[in-house]
């Protein structure tokens, strides 16, 4: 069952008529019934992680926000994708955004806040157009019940962070803030906030329309519902899949992208950038947290690539290296100093020379780990360092035989 994309992905927008001839505002009908309380109980018991990458549970953020009285409280929905090979919140609010925006005012309404904002890179053109459009709807009929704005972010990486996401709204540079305060003590202007990636808010609206028992009834125990993941140019059929949790990366990759393009085996599967590799022994491996996180992993954001049979994976992972160096913001020391480590070390790799590299890269990620302001230090770290370990002897080949 799905929960998202129940329409083709060529579709056109999905109208605001078009959304509440499949159930749109229904949820917002019986939210009405439940009261603020009895919305965030059903989030809650559904137990919703967050679709950004760090799969925090939606619920205790809500719970956060809705604690702390002020006179003003803020959602934001964060749609500011903008890691390479990941497509689906621009897909989600390119084709469904009546789903996003049911969402963010089902947030409004359960943690007392009084005005949205739906933050998206400044590029985004056919998001911003879709999401006008959306908004429009919503005024003229009258269900905008809480102001949502649109918020123009800068083009940067970290600028998809929680609290850079802030500072973008707040009028800066659109950089981490060091944590605490939390969002949901003191986000945007000082007052609670309660900071969601799109996707994870798109998921609200079926939740409380069906109830947590239905939620659950998909996915696995630990890791409920469904999730969008990206499939690239490697595969015969790229596009932006749902699946729900449990499903194997062999269902996705060859299921709904028809395998490889170039007919060659899949060696290695890369869940995010910032996730660590996964052997082609894992293709039948369930996707969900918990099957994952004790092989070192995670889903991530679900774009995902892949190493193919005679690729050259430490110029691949370089690459991968250079870009994490690119985008790091240059607040920090020990994340300037790991970044551009990593990519030294794995220039000197590539040029042959020698051993060693190992304990360098080691030593350097086990030093920066949680030093900070947000956590592109560990997704910075993890596709080297398990890249190093699953292909050892690629790089002991490149480093000139050792």
């Amino acid at each position: 069952m799905q929960i998202l994309l129940t329409r083709p992905a060529d579709a056109p927008r999905q109208d605001l008529a078009a959304y509440r001839e499949a159930g749109g505002f229904a949820a917002w009908n019986r939210a009405q019934e439940l009261g603020p309380d009895g919305v965030l109980d059903l989030v809650e018991q559904a137990g919703l992680l967050g679709r950004g990458g760090a799969s925090f549970p939606a619920a205790r953020k809500w719970r956060i926000a809705a604690a702390n009285v002020a006179d003003q409280k803020y959602v934001v929905a964060n749609g500011g994708e903008h890691e390479p090979g990941s497509e689906k919140d621009k897909h989600l609010v390119a084709k469904y955004p009546h789903a996003v925006l049911e969402g963010i005012l089902l947030c409004c309404f359960a943690t007392g806040a009084t005005k949205g904002y739906l933050y998206l890179i400044e590029d985004m053109a056919e998001q911003i157009a879709a999401a006008e459009q959306a908004l429009a709807e919503l005024r003229d009929t009258g269900l905008l019940a809480f102001d949502i704005e649109i918020h123009r972010a800068p083009t940067t990486y970290v600028a998809g962070e929680e609290t850079a996401a802030i500072d973008s709204i707040e009028g800066g540079a659109g950089k981490p803030k060091e944590k605490p305060p939390y969002p949901g003590e003191a986000g945007v202007h000082g007052k609670p906030t309660t900071v969601n990636n799109v996707e994870t808010l798109a998921h609200v609206p079926f939740i409380v329309r069906e109830g947590a028992d239905a939620y659950r009834a998909i996915g696995t125990s630990d890791s409920p519902g469904t999730m969008l993941f990206t499939l690239g140019a490697e595969v015969n059929e790229p596009g932006v899949y749902e699946l729900p949790f449990g499903a194997t990366y062999r269902d996705l990759i060859e299921g709904c992208g028809g395998g490889t393009k170039s007919g060659r085996a899949v060696r290695a599967i890369l869940p995010a950038m910032s996730s660590a590799f996964l052997g082609a022994e894992h293709l039948d491996t369930a996707i969900a947290h918990e099957t994952l996180r004790p092989l070192g992993s995670s889903p991530g954001c679900g774009g995902v690539r892949l190493i193919e049979e005679g690729e050259d994976v430490v110029s691949r992972v370089a690459d991968i290296a250079q870009f994490f160096m690119d985008e790091q913001c240059g607040q920090c020391p020990p994340c300037r100093m790991e970044t551009n480590q990593l990519v030294h070390i794995l220039a000197g790799v590539k040029a042959g020379k020698g051993p060693g590299y190992e304990a360098q890269i080691e030593k350097i990620t086990t030093f920066a780990r949680g030093r900070g302001r947000c956590s592109l230090i560990e997704m910075a770290a993890a596709p080297v360092v398990s890249a190093v370990k699953l292909f050892a002897a690629d790089f002991a080949a490149a480093a000139g035989g050792e």
